[in-house]
C-alpha cells in the first residue's frame, strides 16, 4: 500500500489506460478510472473524503459554460449546409472552373474542401460529402486511386483546423483562452496547410500527368452559344470584385471617419480583411442578380453558376467569422448567427424539409452528447488526478527533458503523434491537453500557439493508417465491388483498403511538415493575434507616487493661511464693538475662525463623535 501511495499518479494513469485497452468507452473509461482511485485515494487518506463533494459543483460547471454552446450551433450549421446540396453544386462548379487542367478536379476537391471546412466545422460530412459525390467523377476520368482517395480524406481533415472548427473551440475551454482568438490564431496555418495540398497536386501533374488527367472538352457542361466556356467573362467579374474589396480595405479610415463624424486614422487589419471580403463578394452576387433578372447577358452561363454556388456561403462564412474576429459576437452568438443563416440558405434554394431538419439535429444532439459525456469523464479523472498531484509528478516528468521548450515541444509532439493513432481528437483534447497547457504556461509557452500547434498535430489523427478517422468514413462510401459507371456504361474497378491507405501517407507527411513550419515560424499564428499591450508598472508606480505627491503638497499649502488666521487674533472693530460679524478663517465657512481642521485654537481638540452631533442637530 504504502508504494501505491507514493506512486498514486503514475498508477492512476496506467489504470486509465488499461481501461481504454480492455475496450470501455473513453467517456466512461474516464469515470471509471477517476471515482475508482478517488475511492481508493480516500482509502489510502491520501486526500480527504471532502474532495468528492466538489464533484457536484465541477459537473455543474460544465453544464453553465456557455462557450460549449458553440459545438452544437456549428456542427447543426454545417450539417444543414451539406445536408442541403451545397457540397454537390460548389464541387460540380469548381470542378468545371478547374477541369480542364491537369489535376483541376483534384484542385477543386481542396478548394472545396477548404469551403466546406469554414461552414461546417465536422470531418465526416466534408469525406463522406465529397467521396460520394467526387469519386465516382475523378475514377471516371482515369485519375489515380490512391491519389484520390488521399486528396478527399486529407481536404475533409482541413476542417479540424479552419475556423470554425469544433476542436478549436474544445482547446480553448480547456486551456482558458478565448475561442475569437484561437480562431485569429488557426487562420494562417489552416490555409497554408491548404496551399501545401495545393502544391503536391500541382507537382503530380507536372511530374506524373496520367496520374492527374484534365477533364475531356465533352465534360465540360457550361457552354455559351458561341462555343466558348464562359471563361474571360468570370475572369472579368473576379477581378472587378478583387478591385472593389482592395478599394474598400485601402478607403476604410474615410469611411469610418464619415460614419462616426470623428476623424479616425486606424483600422485594424482583420476589419479591412472581412469588410473586403464582404464587399468584393456582395458586389459580385449583386451584379449577377441584376444580370438575371434584367437578361443583359453580363456574365456568362460558367460565372452565373459561380457566383449563385459559391458567393451565398461565402458571405455566411464572413458574416460569422468576421463578427467573432471583431469581437461584435461571441463564438456562442456567432454560431446560432451561422445555423440560422444556414437555414435560410436552404429555404431560399428551396431544399428545407422536415426529414432534413430532423436529420441535422438528430445528427447535431448525439455529436452534442458524445462531446459532453467525454467531458464529464474528463472533469471527473482530472480532479481525482489533480488531488493526488499529478500534475506536478507530469511537470517533474517533462522538466527534466533537455532541450528546454523545444525539447518539451518535439517530445509532446511526437507523444501526441502516437496517442492519436488510438484516440479521437476530443479525447486527447480533454485528456493530454488539460495536463500538458499549464506546463507549457510556466515554459513561458504562448498557449494560443500552442493550441493551434496541437489541433495540426492532432489533425493526424484522421489519416493515421490504419485507424485514421476520416480513412473509415471514406471506406464507408468508396465502392467496394466493381461498378458500371452510370455515364460511361464501363465496368469500372473498384477502391481497395491498401489504396486509401497508401494515398494517405503524403498528406499525413504534409501535415507534420506544418507542425514543424509553426514550430520554426510561431509567427504564422501568433502573428494574426491582437498585440497584448504593454504596461511598465514601475513608471506606473512611479506616476502614482508623483501624483500623490503633488496632492499632499496642494493640500498642505491650502491649508496654511487658514492656520495663520486662526492662531493670529482678528483686529478689534474701531467702534469697540465685539468680534467681526465676518469669519476671518481660511475656509469660509461659519465659525472656521474658532474651529480649525485641527480642533479649537489653543485648546484641547474636540470629540469627533461630539461634533457630529452638534452638526447634525444645526
Amino acid at each position: 500500500m504504502q508504494f501505491i501511495a507514493s506512486n498514486f499518479a503514475p498508477i492512476m494513469f496506467i489504470g486509465l489506460i488499461c481501461f481504454l485497452i480492455l475496450g470501455f468507452p473513453v467517456a466512461f473509461s474516464l469515470g471509471a478510472a477517476g471515482l475508482a482511485f478517488g475511492a481508493l485515494g480516500v482509502y489510502l487518506d491520501i486526500f480527504p473524503t471532502a474532495i468528492l463533494s466538489v464533484l457536484p459543483l465541477r459537473l455543474i460547471g460544465i453544464m453553465a459554460n456557455e462557450t460549449l454552446l458553440a459545438v452544437p450551433f456549428f456542427t447543426l450549421m454545417g450539417l444543414i449546409l451539406e445536408r442541403s446540396g451545397m457540397a454537390e453544386d460548389l464541387l460540380d462548379s469548381v470542378g468545371q472552373v478547374f477541369g480542364p487542367m491537369r489535376g483541376g478536379l483534384a484542385l477543386a476537391v481542396v478548394l472545396v474542401g477548404a469551403m466546406l471546412a469554414a461552414t461546417t466545422g465536422v470531418v465526416a460530412a466534408s469525406v463522406i460529402s465529397m467521396g460520394l459525390i467526387s469519386m465516382p467523377i475523378m475514377l471516371r476520368y482515369g485519375y489515380s486511386r490512391s491519389l484520390a482517395s488521399g486528396v478527399i480524406a486529407a481536404s475533409g481533415t482541413l476542417a479540424q483546423i479552419i475556423p470554425p472548427s469544433l476542436v478549436l473551440i474544445v482547446l480553448a475551454d480547456q486551456m482558458g483562452k478565448s475561442v475569437g482568438d484561437m480562431y485569429k490564431g488557426a487562420f494562417i496555418p489552416g490555409f497554408t496547410l491548404m496551399g501545401l495540398y495545393i502544391l503536391w497536386v500541382v507537382g503530380l501533374a507536372i511530374f506524373k500527368p496520367k496520374t492527374v488527367p484534365a477533364l475531356p472538352p465533352e465534360a465540360r457542361t457550361f457552354i455559351e452559344p458561341s462555343g466558348s466556356h464562359g471563361y474571360t467573362s468570370l475572369t472579368v467579374l473576379f477581378v472587378f470584385c478583387v478591385a472593389v474589396g482592395v478599394l474598400l480595405a485601402h478607403e476604410m479610415t474615410a469611411i469610418h471617419t464619415w460614419w462616426q463624424g470623428e476623424l479616425v486614422e486606424f483600422v485594424p487589419t482583420d476589419e479591412k480583411i472581412v469588410v473586403a471580403m464582404c464587399g468584393g463578394s456582395f458586389v459580385g452576387w449583386l451584379i449577377a442578380v441584376i444580370n438575371r433578372v434584367t437578361g443583359l447577358g453580363l456574365l456568362s452561363k460558367l460565372a452565373e453558376r459561380v457566383t449563385f454556388v459559391l458567393i451565398p456561403p461565402l458571405l455566411l462564412i464572413f458574416l460569422v467569422l468576421g463578427t467573432i474576429f471583431l469581437g461584435v459576437a461571441t463564438p456562442t452568438e456567432g454560431g446560432a448567427m451561422g445555423a440560422m443563416g444556414a437555414l435560410i440558405m436552404a429555404t431560399m434554394r428551396k431544399r428545407l424539409s422536415w426529414k432534413l431538419l430532423r436529420q441535422a439535429l438528430d445528427t447535431t444532439t448525439k455529436l452534442a452528447s458524445f462531446v459532453m459525456f467525454i467531458l464529464v469523464g474528463a472533469t471527473i479523472f482530472s480532479m481525482v488526478f489533480q488531488a493526488a498531484d499529478g500534475p506536478v509528478w507530469v511537470e517533474h516528468l517533462l522538466s527534466k527533458l533537455p532541450g528546454g521548450q523545444l525539447g518539451f515541444l518535439i517530445f509532446v509532439n511526437i507523444m501526441v503523434f502516437f496517442l492519436a493513432f488510438f484516440l479521437d481528437f476530443f479525447e486527447l483534447s480533454f485528456i493530454v491537453v488539460p495536463v500538458l497547457a499549464p506546463i507549457a504556461d510556466k515554459m513561458g509557452i504562448d498557449l494560443i500557439w500552442f493550441g493551434v500547434l496541437l489541433a495540426v498535430n492532432m489533425q493526424t489523427s484522421f489519416l493515421h493508417p490504419p485507424f485514421g478517422f476520416a480513412l473509415f468514413y471514406l471506406r464507408s462510401v468508396a465502392p467496394e465491388k466493381p461498378y458500371v459507371d452510370t455515364h460511361t456504361g464501363k465496368t469500372m474497378e473498384p477502391v481497395t483498403t491498401m489504396q486509401i491507405y497508401k494515398g494517405a501517407i503524403p498528406f499525413l507527411l504534409l501535415q507534420l511538415t506544418m507542425v514543424a513550419l509553426m514550430i520554426a515560424f510561431p509567427a504564422l499564428v501568433t502573428g494574426g493575434l491582437d498585440k497584448p499591450v504593454q504596461v511598465d508598472m514601475n513608471a506606473v508606480q512611479q506616476q502614482m507616487l508623483q501624483d500623490l505627491n503633488e496632492t499632499e503638497r496642494n493640500s498642505d499649502f491650502n491649508s496654511l493661511p487658514g492656520l495663520f488666521e486662526q492662531s493670529t487674533p482678528a483686529p478689534a472693530p474701531a467702534d469697540g464693538g465685539g468680534a467681526s460679524s465676518a469669519p476671518q478663517g481660511g475656509s469660509g465657512l461659519p465659525g472656521a475662525a474658532q474651529d480649525g481642521a485641527f480642533g479649537p485654537v489653543g485648546g484641547e481638540p474636540e470629540d469627533p463623535m461630539k461634533a457630529i452631533q452638534e452638526s447634525l442637530r444645526k
